[in-house]
């Protein structure tokens, strides 16, 4: 399978499985305000359903209109509940760039939410195609924000463990061997390594 095909078949796939996110979880958030215990057993059959048949909560959803005889658009639904919020995937971490992530995320789902009310007002769907292009951007650059500031962090971090540790440590059986023989062993280089570790520690 080439690189091309793989990227369809995940394409694919996350197409499939919208109606988990955008149907059956606020369904799940309902029925937990009902009956906890069920409501966590259901939520967790369904996604490992899913995620080793992505498309089963499609197929699911489509049959019960089915039965139900509803006649409704379903991709034009599942558009118009883009604009949700779904915690699994909100980033839960406090800094402020990850925040601004979480929100031009959201401005993007909007956006993309209102494309039934626009698509057929020539002016508006074109303002609205502008507005998506727009919004891509800005998420995109606060993406790239947030890997040029952590992933720095990480490589700093990283940089002061490494030099935190002394070169060549010193070997038990030859600090005891050079006592036995009366002879002290080097404390400049210790006493220097911790001098060393101090100073980076209280930069």
């Amino acid at each position: 399978m080439t690189m091309d095909d793989m990227k369809n078949e995940a394409d694919a796939a996350s197409i499939v499985s919208m109606a988990l996110y955008t149907v059956m979880y606020p369904v799940f958030n309902q029925l937990e305000k009902v009956n906890l215990s069920a409501a966590q057993t259901l939520r967790a059959a369904i996604i490992k359903a899913e995620k080793e048949n992505p498309g089963l909560t499609q197929d699911i959803v489509m049959k019960i209109l089915e039965k139900k005889n509803v006649k409704i658009d379903y991709h034009e639904s599942l558009l118009r509940m883009a604009a949700d919020d779904v915690e699994e995937f909100t980033i839960d971490r406090r800094e402020p760039e990850f925040q601004e992530l979480n929100e031009r995320a959201r401005a993007l789902k909007h956006i993309l939410s209102t494309i039934p009310d626009e698509i057929y007002d020539r002016a508006g769907f074109l303002q609205s195609i502008k507005d998506i292009a727009s919004a891509i951007k800005e998420l995109l650059d606060m993406v790239n924000t947030v890997f040029r500031k952590y992933q720095y962090q990480n490589k700093r971090s990283d940089e002061r463990l490494c030099q935190r540790q002394p070169a060549h440590p010193p070997n038990q059986h030859d600090t005891a061997g050079l006592q036995d023989r009366g002879v002290a062993p080097n404390t400049h280089t210790h006493t220097h390594t911790h001098t060393h570790t101090f100073l980076l520690e209280n930069r």
